[in-house]
């Protein structure tokens, strides 16, 4: 059997991560070793970038802090990486949302991604009517528009 980089580098993904697309506001925590201890550091921004694949892909996190725009760069499987939330999901029509590095404040926000899918009653198991429910009255007829002369 023939030993791939491919075969190598799966064994270093890791497959825990939730799914996230650009747009969506993530808080990536992360181990920061200063010396010979270790803690927890979380970063809260903007995905404005997704780039490569395997384990060169990265994604790029985008915040604003005391007024500064900062933004940093890291490797999707990296180990520094203890935990990665979804905090909402923004809905963005491009792939690289540079466009925000030169907005602040609530230019810089993104609309709430609405998935439909998830608000359409199935149309499989149609729901029933309560037995106990009043019955629905019609609607008033709508009156004639007032002419003046």
């Amino acid at each position: 059997m023939k030993v791939t980089v491919d075969m190598i580098e799966e064994s270093h993904l890791k497959k825990n991560l939730p799914a996230f697309r650009v747009g969506d506001q993530v808080r990536v925590t992360l181990k920061i070793v200063e010396g010979e201890s270790e803690r927890l550091q979380a970063f809260e921004g903007t995905v404005i970038r997704i780039s490569g694949h395997g384990m060169s892909k990265m994604f790029t996190v985008r915040k604003i802090s005391f007024g500064v725009g900062v933004e940093r760069m890291i490797p999707y499987h990296s180990p520094r990486i203890e935990k990665l939330e979804v905090m909402r999901s923004g809905h963005a029509r491009r792939s690289r949302l540079y466009y925000l590095r030169a907005r602040t404040g609530k230019a810089a926000r993104l609309d709430e991604k609405v998935d439909r899918r998830e608000e359409t009653p199935s149309a499989a198991a149609p729901s029933a009517p309560a037995k106990d429910a009043a019955p629905v009255k019609a609607p008033a007829p709508a009156k004639a528009p007032v002419t003046r002369p």
